[in-house]
């Protein structure tokens, strides 16, 4: 079923690439949201801004890129098991118990490229990444997708290590996104992940492996939308037989006020993609998905120009 998904994605994505576009989809611009600090302002072709709401969906990036001086503040947080033994009301069904605190922030250099920091609780990993929109899908079909490239490294700090090049992973990602009207917008992810030292480090599983992801986000109203994200490394030894489970998530996300909010369930613990592309060991059938949260909030530090007469 998850591989249909992915392969569904993909087909929709080729089919409407040839396709002409329907509609001009037209810029909103509210004081309460988050739309207008993302991608850039119109050239000729006139952008389609706003593909999605956010930097981030659930585990994946979008093409969407922090403007200049914007500076986008992100706390993520994966709660416990909701159906295991140690979930149900004993742990008000995972809220009492955290698998996994992400704290980031995103930095706009320029309207088409931003810097990441962050880091995650699973591993103490901290993480920086590059992200820079290459291509912006146009409201006239002279470019149907946009695409962004993502360049990422990530460290753990402790841990036993054989040596310091071991604590090294690295991530590379191409993100494919087209907004096919003003509700729904999907995107493709091919992504490469290198672990210097496997994760887990156990005799058989690689250090490098390809993934792919597919997300998809449908607006409902003005101000929430649902999400679904789903991720499938090309692992020989991340499978099920190992005990390996693909990550998939479903949530619905709110703009308020300046922040975009995201509510998901999950069957990945950790919120690093490389962590879940890595080792997602949970599986929905056990009872092993989580409630979580996304808050993003950007800040603006473009000065603002004095535009009185001075006499």
């Amino acid at each position: 079923m998850k591989k249909l998904i992915t392969l569904f994605v993909l087909l929709a994505l080729c089919i409407c690439v040839r396709a002409q576009k329907k509609d001009t989809v037209k810029t909103v611009s509210s004081a309460d949201s988050l739309m207008n600090s993302l991608s850039a302002d119109d050239d000729k072709h006139q952008k389609t801004l706003a593909t999605f709401s956010a930097t981030r969906l659930i585990f994946s990036p979008t093409t969407e890129t922090v403007k200049k001086n914007n500076l986008n503040f992100l706390v993520i947080h994966r709660f416990g098991d909701v159906g295991t033994p140690t979930g149900g009301p004993r742990t008000f069904f995972g809220l009492d118990a955290v698998n996994d605190v992400y704290i980031g922030f995103e930095y706009g250099i320029t309207d088409n490229l931003q810097v990441m920091v962050g880091r995650s609780t699973i591993g103490q990993i901290g993480e920086t990444q590059l992200k820079y929109a290459i291509l912006h899908q146009t409201s006239d079909n002279s470019s149907p997708l946009g695409i962004t490239l993502l360049g990422g490294e990530g460290i753990r700090p402790y841990g036993s290590f054989g040596s310091f090049s071991d604590r090294l992973s690295y991530i590379g990602e191409a993100i494919f996104s087209r907004k096919f009207s003003s509700a729904l917008s999907l995107e493709v992810l091919p992504i490469f992940v290198q672990n210097n030292q496997q994760i887990p480090d156990l005799p058989g599983n690689e250090q490098g492996f390809f993934s792919l992801a597919a997300a998809g986000r449908l607006k409902v109203t003005k101000h929430m939308s649902l999400l679904v994200d789903y991720e499938h490394p090309f692992s020989n030894y991340s499978t099920k037989a190992n005990g390996f489970e693909d990550p998939l998530g479903f949530g619905a996300e709110f703009e308020t006020g300046g922040h975009v909010f995201t509510l998901n369930i999950t069957n990945a613990r950790a919120v690093s993609q490389i962590n879940t592309l890595s080792a997602s060991q949970a599986s929905y059938g056990n009872g092993q998905f989580r409630f979580g949260f996304t808050i993003s909030r950007m800040f603006d530090f473009n000065h603002k120009k004095d535009t009185e007469k001075k006499w």
